[in-house]
């Protein structure tokens, strides 16, 4: 198993590397879309999708969502005078209220879940919720400052990805080692209070790095550790998230396609939450 993880992680970073870095926006957005895909195909069954023609075509819809908002905002006005385009903006809004309700229905789990357990419909829109946001957050962040730096946007996609692993990472070893306070056992029995916190802190190291790489003036400084911490915690909602629709379909993955990893949904459920929020932080605070 460790073997499969090592070699795919090896097969897949250098391809995100590139794909971040290098590719043209328009081929970026096809890409991201492709992996939102991906998600939905996955999501599909933790929606009660079972037929493969269903799973087709919700995999079909999120993807066809993508590439209209790709085509209907130019990707030269996806940020005009400094301002993130209104439907993406609005996009990202809406997300933020999902991930609140999201929140919730996770503190209340199993309560009050009835409504939405047993509707496939209703799961299967909240997958769109999840994947949907996530693809506007990243090309949104991909494209700020582009005419002046191509690579600023990529900088601050590796920034999330930087501070959710670095969570992730944390979170596991200081879990192991001092773990005892169950998070949300009904939802997902290994994730502690403990985890969290030494995530959090983990997390800070890159969030430091970040404010001296992009020299932050010291009055807003607060600003980016509250709004690093902020996209920390949300991404320990994303997986918790996932883990709630996961348990209530009877899955352990979410598929099959990583080897050694699981599914997609399963390596990117952190980052469904932490793109979305940052973005929203990022366009309202930040840029």
């Amino acid at each position: 198993m460790l073997k499969q993880r090592i070699i795919t992680a090896l097969v897949l970073a250098p391809l995100a590397l590139i794909a971040i870095l290098f590719l043209p926006i328009f081929q970026f957005q096809i890409v991201i879309a492709g992996v939102v895909a991906i998600g939905a195909y996955e999501w599909a069954k933790m929606s009660g999708l079972d037929s493969r023609m269903y799973k087709a075509v919700y995999t079909l819809v999120a993807l066809t969502l993508c590439v209209f908002f790709a085509q209907v905002v130019d990707q030269d006005l996806i940020w005009y005078q400094g301002q993130l385009n209104a439907v993406y903006r609005y996009i990202l809004g809406v997300s933020v209220i999902w991930w609140v309700f999201s929140f919730c229905m996770i503190l209340a789990y199993p309560r009050f879940s009835a409504f939405w357990k047993h509707s496939i419909v209703i799961r299967a829109l909240f997958g769109l919720f999840t994947l949907i946001p996530t693809w506007v957050a990243v090309v949104s962040l991909r494209t700020s400052l582009y005419g002046i730096d191509p690579f600023y946007g990529a900088s601050l996609i590796f920034y999330v990805l930087g501070i959710v692993w670095a969570a992730d990472i944390g979170a596991f070893f200081v879990g192991v080692k001092f773990g005892k306070h169950k998070l949300r056992p009904n939802v997902s029995p290994g994730k502690t209070l403990e985890g969290l916190l030494g995530g959090v802190f983990a997390s800070f190291a890159i969030i430091a790095f970040a404010a001296l790489h992009y020299q932050v003036e010291p009055s807003r400084i607060w600003l980016h550790i509250v709004i690093g911490g902020i996209t920390v915690g949300v991404s320990a909602l994303g997986d918790l998230n996932e883990s709630m629709f996961k348990r209530c379909a009877g899955i352990k993955d979410s598929g099959k396609i990583l080897p050694g990893h699981g599914g997609v949904m399963d390596r990117i459920d952190s980052l469904t939450a932490a793109f979305p929020i940052f973005a929203f932080c990022y366009v309202t605070w930040m840029a």
